[in-house]
């Protein structure tokens, strides 16, 4: 049985194996970036757990006055601001043997959860392409072609009002 719950320092390693199989070098996050998020926005960093406790995937994301992420949100991790208006979705990553579970779908909907609790209106996030139809199915729009240069990829606005 899976269970969602915050991400813990203690999970570093296995957090980062999962981000770094689902993201390139340019594009995963730093281990010193992903230890920030798990100290800073604990309630926003939802990790999948199996009946051990081990990770199997997790979505994380800060709370932002800003619809859109901005690449500076990649590298630098501030606090969820209460009043913030919009969740982002920095990363969604499932450990490789887990993907095709629906597992992503189910920590998409955690987050909207939380999102709505903390009284947000909308979730955003940037895309590459390729994912546009995974996000569509889960509500999710695209709005436009993002700013974002990061990992030198064309990115994708995408929300998802709640």
């Amino acid at each position: 049985m899976i269970k969602f719950g915050p991400a813990q320092e203690k999970d570093l390693s296995v957090i980062m194996e999962i981000e770094n199989s689902g993201f390139s070098n340019d594009e995963a996050a730093t281990k010193d970036s992903m230890l920030g998020r798990i100290k800073t926005i604990s309630d926003t960093f939802i990790v999948a757990y199996d009946e051990q406790r081990q990770p199997l995937g997790y979505v994380v994301g800060s709370a932002s006055h800003e619809r859109y992420i901005s690449d500076e949100l990649f590298e630098k991790t501030v606090p969820n601001l209460q009043a913030a208006k919009y969740q982002t979705i920095l990363s969604l990553v499932v450990a490789p043997d887990k993907r095709g579970s629906g597992l992503a779908g189910q920590l998409l909907e955690q987050l909207a959860v939380v999102a709505r609790k903390q009284r947000r209106q909308l979730i955003t996030l940037t895309c590459l392409k390729r994912l546009i139809p995974f996000y569509e199915k889960h509500s999710y729009q695209v709005d436009d072609i993002s700013d974002s240069q990061h990992a030198g990829e064309i990115w994708y606005n995408m929300t998802r009002i709640l």
